[in-house]
């Protein structure tokens, strides 16, 4: 639209390039791409390139890119184009040249004063304003000039809203209205479709049928009526979907020199016939309601649109359009980029006669060999892929040598199962393919495998045996033996015996497809096979079950029961190599031997435990321990050791069967490197309490009886004689090392600030409340998120999750943007209708990193949504929203 304004192209192209080399006269280098620096650059390059180009559209990204529009966001064409002007008119302001500078003006800028009368006095009072566009109500309203008529209507100032007469000093009934003054060359006319509905409180589109006429006359409501307004059509754009928040742009323009219209759908550009307007299929759209609105019957010279949201009206005048020439240096470079188009034509078109002459000569040679394909009987033959033979078939490119080395057993020939993948074809062809393709080995009638045959037809008939023997078997199971004529079976064994006896007879074959997996290059990756043969390998063969370590008979006998003579027998035709275990076979000596020292060792860790109960109560129970906050009255000394050593102890004393015992109180894991204490005082009070426990004097001389301790630990109270109790002060054994814990607190946030791969939570509110008792949630402190990497020391970092809630894996470095995607494919909720906070605070720019914003893993994240959620898998190339946000630079 803004190309086919003449006026405003050639100013364009009248605005002094920055690039020293063009204005000096001396030529575009030839070895340096053309790169405009500023905007208006940008759009004269885009300009002439619609001009002047041999393409059959132009792609602007490299304009896109220079305003900073993120294509990815929704974006509303009014919107955009009212806030381009804006930036265009500032840009082009600083320009010496007048008729440059005033462009935008010239061309857009209209006047209009609201006035206001005093009803008691009279008084007028005027304030003039600018307009580039005017916004036209449509809603009860069939045509445009009706919308027109209620945009300057008359508005009374009455009750609450009256009006401050300065002549009277007080608050009058008045009546405001809206004069025309002066219009601009062209008139941008705005349909306002998209509407916020207060029932539903969401922004809707009115789908209704609005007239307007191809000439227009203004002067009826111009305040002077003695100038020119006769206005004709030059564009209507078009808003093609029923909803406010998804659809597809189309403009309608007219071509001021040639008077034909044009219709610009992306690359898809159509001149309509007849020099007239046809808006077509645009408004054939079904709506949501299987009620249809009837289109309104047209006159001559007037159209009817339910998708037009903007109407664009030329003042007409008897003037031939000016003629606009394209400046040299951008002329030479539409003619570098129409050479390379060119060039690029050409190539395509090598291309394209070269494929066709390959595909000629393929043609011709599967035209000859086709005949001869079939081996007629008694004839020599091979036997070839027919994956291959179908690419040789269908693709006009020579296919990759013969590979028929899938096909193979293991004794080199033909396997049995692979005929049905292979085709007989006569040898005169074979010939030919090995001849101009290549490849192998050749497989004539030589190479079928008899030995594999007679495995297979061994395979089948011992399948066919099994069935009957394990008939046999399941009734011999059934009979109970006596005596000491039966055998050891392992339960596990008997349940999964045919089982065993398919896979072994399967064996080879499974053995065939993994060595040769698929054909004609797409072998199996033979790391992958060969670690499906170790975990076969690791499974336990039959009767293996039974056998213990030591590869005797195992002493546990629920595992195993006996079978007879006739059953063994039966078994072992399916498993020669299964190990034999005699029903009056002794179980393992060792096994026995370990069995009782486990029984003792179990009988010793029980009693360890219960003596260490009652020794340490205090220690098992947390209600008894000390407390630094409420310091006790009756010591000054309390011993520390850590949480970890604590913990591992409770598990030992209740399952001490189950949980080995400990030995030693590890505190060095509390100290650094130099040997000094990592937490103060302050800090083992709140954040760094869970790490460490509190002990009595008296518990902790009975934990040095108990346990190895490496390192004593003590905090010590001094207290003045009748001293306030708060001014006691405390110290520690060992002493505090500033540096470490400096360090350590670095460490921490160093953390906190680069995480990778992290789960937070996205929690959504409904009505500033969150739902499903979340408010009820304690604050997730940025310690839980510590993770200690020092021996000994753990935290729980589990959050729990509630209902309504999403997990979330980010990273520290990850922008706020990035991470409202996210949040958009799992609420369904448009990023720039999130409104996110963290502990109270707004979360808001988009460029910020998770890290820079305080989001630490583990943390929750409120999300409140402005709009509703739509379906956005089913939206339109383009999104359509009103945006309050978006920054043209």
């Amino acid at each position: 639209m803004w190309f086919l304004n003449l006026e405003l192209r050639q100013a364009l192209y009248l605005c002094p390039s920055t690039c020293s080399e063009y204005t000096t006269g001396e030529g575009i280098p030839k070895d340096k791409d053309y790169e405009p620096q500023t905007i208006c650059e940008h759009l004269q390059y885009l300009f002439a390139l619609l001009q002047n180009s041999k393409r059959r559209y132009i792609d602007p990204s490299g304009f896109v890119k220079a305003l900073g529009l993120d294509t990815g966001q929704q974006q509303d064409a009014q919107e955009f184009s009212k806030l381009f002007m804006s930036l265009l008119e500032d840009t082009l302001s600083k320009q010496k040249n007048p008729d440059v500078r005033n462009i935008v003006q010239k061309q857009f800028c209209g006047e209009y004063a609201y006035v206001t009368v005093c009803n008691q006095c009279g008084r007028e009072s005027k304030l003039v304003s600018k307009f580039y566009e005017l916004e036209l109500n449509i809603q009860g309203h069939k045509q445009l000039t009706d919308c027109i008529t209620e945009f300057l209507k008359e508005e009374k100032l009455e009750g609450d809203n009256r009006y401050f007469c300065e002549t009277c000093q007080s608050k009058q009934n008045a009546t405001r209205k809206i004069r025309l003054l002066s219009l601009p060359c062209t008139l941008n006319l705005q349909l306002m479709r998209f509407v916020f509905d207060r029932q539903t409180g969401h922004k809707k589109k009115l789908n209704t049928y609005i007239g307007f006429s191809e000439l227009l006359d203004m002067e009826p409501f111009m305040e002077q009526k003695n100038g020119v307004y006769v206005y004709e059509l030059s564009a209507v754009l078009i808003h093609r979907g029923v909803s406010a928040y998804s659809g597809h742009y189309i403009a309608h323009v007219k071509d001021p020199q040639t008077g034909e219209w044009y219709k610009f759908n992306d690359e898809d550009i159509e001149k309509m016939e007849g020099k007239k307007l046809q808006l077509g299929i645009e408004e054939d759209l079904a709506e949501p309601s299987k009620s249809q609105t009837r289109k309104p019957k047209c006159g001559k010279g007037t159209h009817c649109s339910r998708n037009a949201y903007m109407l664009v009206y030329r003042l007409q005048t008897r003037e031939k359009s000016p003629t606009v020439e394209v400046p040299a240096f951008l002329q030479e470079l539409v003619e570098r980029d129409n050479c390379k188009f060119e060039e690029w034509c050409n190539e395509m078109a090598e291309m394209r006669k070269q494929s066709v002459a390959r595909g000629k000569i393929k043609h011709e040679e599967v035209k000859e060999l086709y005949k001869r394909l079939p081996a007629e009987a008694g004839s020599p033959y091979d036997f070839i892929s027919l994956e291959w033979l179908q690419k040789w078939l269908d693709e006009s490119t020579p296919p990759k040598p013969i590979d028929n080395t899938a096909c193979l057993c293991s004794h080199g020939k033909l396997h049995p199962d692979k005929i049905s993948v292979m085709k007989r074809i006569s040898e005169y062809v074979a010939d030919f393919f090995y001849r101009r393709y290549g490849g192998g080995p050749r497989l004539n009638v030589k190479a079928l495998c008899k030995d594999c045959v007679v495995e297979r037809c061994r395979i089948l008939r011992l399948k066919n045996q099994l069935n009957e023997d394990y008939k046999t078997v399941t009734n011999l199971l059934k009979i109970t033996v006596k005596g000491n004529d039966g055998f050891w079976v392992g339960k596990a064994s008997l349940r999964s015996w045919r089982q065993l006896a398919l896979e072994q007879l399967n064996e080879q074959d499974e053995d065939a497809e993994h060595s040769n997996g698929k054909m004609n290059g797409n072998a199996q990756n033979k790391d992958e096979s060969n670690e499906e043969k170790r975990e076969e390998e690791e499974e336990l063969n039959f009767n293996e079950d039974i056998v213990c370590p030591h590869g005797d008979l195992c002493i546990s006998e629920n595992e195993r029961r006996v079978v007879s003579k006739e059953a063994w027998k039966k078994l072992k035709q399916y498993f020669p190599k299964a190990p034999e275990f005699p029903s009056n076979k002794e179980c393992c000596s060792q096994c026995k031997i370990l069995e009782r020292e486990g029984e003792e060792n179990e009988a010793l860790h029980k009693m360890m435990a219960s003596e260490q109960k009652t020794s340490l109560q205090n220690l098992f129970h947390d209600k008894c321990r000390p407390c630094l906050g409420s310091w006790p009255q009756e010591t000054d000394e309390l011993y520390i050791v850590s949480q970890f050593f604590v913990e591992e102890w409770r598990k030992f004393v209740r399952r001490p069967t189950r949980c080995s015992p400990v030995s030693s109180v590890g505190n060095s894991a509390l100290l650094c490197p130099h040997g000094g204490l990592m937490f103060t005082y302050a800090s083992m009070t709140k954040e760094d309490s869970k790490l460490i426990a509190l002990i009595w004097p008296s518990e902790w001389e009975r934990i040095q009886k108990l346990f190895v301790v490496d390192h004593v630990i003590k905090i010590i109270r001094t207290q003045a004689a009748g001293a306030d109790p708060e001014s006691a002060l405390y110290d520690s054994e060992p002493k505090l090392c500033p540096e470490c814990r400096e360090g350590l607190l670095c460490q921490q946030q160093r953390d906190l600030r680069e995480y990778t791969q992290a789960t937070i939570y996205i929690h959504k509110v409904v009505d500033n409340k969150k739902t499903n008792g979340g408010a009820k949630r304690q604050k997730i402190s940025h310690q839980n998120y510590i993770t200690y990497q020092k021996q000994g020391i753990r935290r729980s970092t589990r959050h729990r999750k509630v209902r309504g809630e999403k997990a979330l894996l980010v990273s520290a470095n990850q922008t706020l943007k990035e991470l409202k995607i996210q949040i958009m494919h799992a609420f369904s909720v448009a990023p720039f209708d999130q409104n996110l906070s963290i502990d109270g605070k707004i979360l808001s720019d988009d460029t910020a990193t998770l890290g820079s914003l305080g989001v630490i893993p583990e943390s929750v994240i409120l999300l409140k949504a402005d709009e509703p959620i739509a379906d956005y898998a089913a939206m339109d190339d383009v999104m359509q929203a009103p945006r309050k946000d978006l920054f043209l630079s």
